[in-house]
């Protein structure tokens, strides 16, 4: 009796000091609350692990085994990746229709991240057979090219679909769950674990396919569409409450135009989205560009610049956890995001000069100063997003952040690697004067574009900054 009375002491002072661990030790263990515990946060986290895993499937993995193993064209494989693109200016709608959604189950948000966990599990059924018909490797030759081309585009905008239909569904339904004050925080863990989620199948989608087959890569990619459907299913388990709404007799049901003009009218809603657009692309341009960058003018190894981008990423994840900490204390979410701009423009300037000064040390720090300041400003701008919003109108207005800024990363990425090329081009040409015709003018373009948009950043955001008007959302919650 006395050993299990020991054993079972000794069982409570274990529980207690993992409790006492968590919060201490675990980024935005605090957002809890007695009525969402971090268990609840945790499983609702990982739809965005997920969301994560698809971005380093398309963006990372499959970028290079086309390319490399597959022998596809870069230029198509450009396109491919682009087309998740597409879908993202239909975020805003996304979010209307998950507002007004009625179910017989009582549901707003679930429908919606069940549709999009269906659609990205669809895409990643088809797509390791359709890049396999692309590349025309073994059996695949007997079928037309077309149909390959045509089956990987379809993969890859099911993909992209999925991942903005579960993401603006999700956040909505975090932002149904959670209070105002715990806001900040809960949006730094979604983050987290979407970071969590790049890094983490990262690592495990390089160990699978160092030893790369055709057959390796359908088991790779199927395993994700499986893991996907599994991580999003247990992320939904008794989340949202079922609250059955009958339509009132003679209620018309709202429009989405109608909802957008009343959502725009309000207080400095377009000047927040140019805001987050301009800032958006002014970090974004030069993710193409980094370790090209690194390799081509400083002369740093593979490993080296790999390590930059790793660096960059650490940066954004102290920039969510300081905005997170300061956010929660009640701080103005816009004079975070335009602390975050701010930081970008010495950083950019510390990467412009690192090579005519051949400090590769001072091109580290510029990488994790960018992180750093993009970590700030995308905090602050999704937590003023899910602050101002009321609470029938929560997924539009993540829908409509989510579009501007999934539409301008990547137009962002696009334009940036077009300029590149087009000022390497014509320097090569003799077309440009002689200070103009090295293979760093390109780069200092670019970078110095990016401090021009980081500039006009700030001015868009300066009369956001402590507005009286701003100080509640739009409509009491």
């Amino acid at each position: 009796m006395r050993r299990n009375d020991k054993m079972n002491a000794l069982g409570q002072m274990l529980m207690r000091t993992w409790s006492g661990l968590g919060p201490r030790f675990l980024p935005f263990a605090d957002a809890a609350s007695a009525e969402v515990p971090l268990s609840q946060l945790l499983r609702l986290s990982l739809f965005q692990v997920s969301v994560g895993m698809a971005l380093v499937l398309l963006v990372g993995t499959l970028n290079r085994v086309m390319i490399v193993e597959l022998g596809v064209p870069s230029s198509l494989v450009a396109i491919m990746i682009s087309l998740p693109v597409v879908f993202a200016p239909l975020r805003a709608l996304i979010g209307f229709k998950s507002d007004n959604h009625r179910s017989a189950l009582g549901w707003r948000r679930v429908p919606y991240i069940w549709k999009g966990t269906l659609i990205q599990f669809g895409g990643l059924a088809i797509m390791p057979f359709a890049l396999l018909v692309l590349s025309g490797g073994g059996n695949a030759q007997h079928w037309p090219v077309w149909l390959g081309q045509l089956g990987a585009g379809l993969a890859f905008l099911l993909v992209g679909a999925g991942i903005h239909i579960t993401q603006t569904a999700g956040l909505a339904l975090a932002t149904d769950l959670t209070t105002e004050a715990a806001q900040p925080k809960v949006v730094g863990l979604m983050y987290v674990a979407q970071l969590t989620g790049m890094v983490v199948s990262a690592l495990v989608f390089g160990a699978l396919l160092e030893d790369f087959s055709p057959a390796r890569l359908i088991q790779v990619i199927q395993g994700s569409a499986v893991v996907t459907l599994a991580l999003n299913m247990v992320a939904l388990w008794h989340q949202e409450t079922r609250q059955r709404r009958s339509k009132p007799a003679g209620e018309a049901e709202p429009s989405f135009s109608e909802a957008w003009q009343r959502f725009r009218h309000a207080d400095h809603a377009m000047r927040r989205l140019v805001g987050v657009g301009l800032g958006t692309m002014a970090f974004g341009m030069q993710d193409v560009l980094l370790e090209p960058y690194g390799g081509q003018i400083l002369g740093l190894s593979v490993g080296s610049t790999t390590k930059l981008t790793a660096t960059m990423a650490i940066g954004g994840l102290m920039g969510f956890g300081l905005a997170s900490r300061i956010l929660s204390r009640g701080a103005d979410p816009f004079r975070m995001a335009s602390i975050g701009a701010f930081v970008g423009i010495p950083a950019f300037f510390a990467v412009i000069v690192s090579a005519p000064l051949h400090l590769p040390v001072l091109f580290g720090m510029g990488a994790w100063a960018i992180g750093f300041g993009s970590g700030l400003f995308a905090h602050g701008t999704l937590t003023a997003t899910m602050n101002l919003a009321p609470r029938e109108q929560a997924g539009l207005a993540l829908g409509a952040w989510g579009a501007v800024q999934a539409t301008c990363a990547g137009a962002s990425v696009a334009v940036g690697g077009i300029l590149h090329d087009l000022v390497s081009a014509m320097g090569a040409r003799g077309a440009l004067p002689p200070a103009w015709s090295g293979a760093t003018a390109s780069y200092t373009l670019v970078y110095s574009l990016e401090v021009l948009l980081l500039l006009a950043t700030l001015l868009a955001m300066m009369p956001l900054i402590r507005s009286a008007s701003r100080l509640a959302p739009v409509e009491a919650r």
